[in-house]
């Protein structure tokens, strides 16, 4: 069994994209739509990779691209209309073409976490429109926050179905 560490125990990673869930998001079941959580949770990925030396616009600015390969997603708690959101992100390992992270998104309103997105994303060169190898200084700083992420004092417990190749 997964046991997912505790809204307390998230608290301290850096928050990215916090903001309240806007009612257009609100699906028929009075809670935030499941294309919401993914889309908050790689909003959140995104602005945590600048900080590894992967800028929002990397695509235009080096040719090189970031591409999601698999998702497994896990709802703990409802999010609706107001609460306010923000998601964590852990890195977790990379190899030399792909990433594994954890991202959570938290329920900043009820101090739970609301969903727990894993991910393996992928290093692309978009002249091939291929996966390549990190670059050497982003290959660094992923490689340092794996290491800042493994000394978190909570397990960084995973679906089991998401690994690196």
């Amino acid at each position: 069994m997964t046991t997912h560490p505790t809204y307390d125990q998230l608290i301290d990673l850096p928050a990215y994209v916090e903001q309240p869930v806007p009612m257009p998001f609100e699906d028929i079941n009075g809670h935030l739509n499941v294309r919401h959580y993914i889309g908050i949770a790689s909003e959140g990925l995104d602005e945590s990779l600048v900080e590894v030396g992967i800028p929002q616009m990397w695509p235009l600015s080096h040719g090189h691209a970031c591409f999601t390969a698999e998702h497994h997603v896990t709802y703990l708690n409802e999010l609706r209309t107001g609460d306010t959101m923000s998601a964590r992100v852990r890195l977790l390992g990379r190899s030399e073409r792909a990433a594994h992270v954890l991202v959570y998104v938290l329920d900043e309103t009820h101090r739970q976490v609301a969903c727990v997105v894993e991910e393996i994303f992928l290093h692309i060169d978009l002249e091939t429109r291929r996966t390549a190898p990190w670059p050497a200084d982003v290959a660094a700083k992923l490689d340092a926050r794996v290491a800042e992420h493994d000394s978190l004092p909570f397990p960084a417990d995973t679906s089991g179905s998401l690994a690196l190749r």
